[in-house]
């Protein structure tokens, strides 16, 4: 018999992380699309006019509904993410110390500006 210990225990229970929701794998799933429309749901029909106002504005699809109720809420929370969206920031890659140096003397910017 081999003196080395090999343990057959039963498998891990936890699921894959997909399988109980809360985290989105699938990349293609744009909000404000022909396919996944946004879901806005707002108190008057004035409202409703300017809420589709700014979706067209934006290129957007959404299904927008109005609810009269007494203390209805107004919710365009997932409109306002989108519209306050920021864009890229990208900055300039400053010069290394050999690189030529950026005010145009012609000399190498650790003995010009470095």
């Amino acid at each position: 018999m081999s003196d080395k210990f090999f343990f057959k225990g039963r498998q891990d229970a936890r699921q894959h992380h997909t399988a109980y929701g809360g985290f989105q794998t699938n990349a293609s799933q744009k909000s404000g699309s022909r396919k996944y429309p946004l879901t806005l749901m707002v108190t008057s029909e004035a409202r409703k006019q300017e809420v589709e106002a700014q979706v067209a504005s934006a290129k957007l699809h959404a299904n927008i509904t109005v609810d009269t109720r007494e203390g209805a809420v107004e919710s365009i929370n997932e409109l306002t993410a989108l519209l306050n969206k920021g864009g890229t920031v990208t900055t300039v890659k400053s010069p290394s110390r050999n690189d030529v140096c950026t005010c145009g003397s012609g000399i190498k910017f650790k003995k010009c500006c470095g």
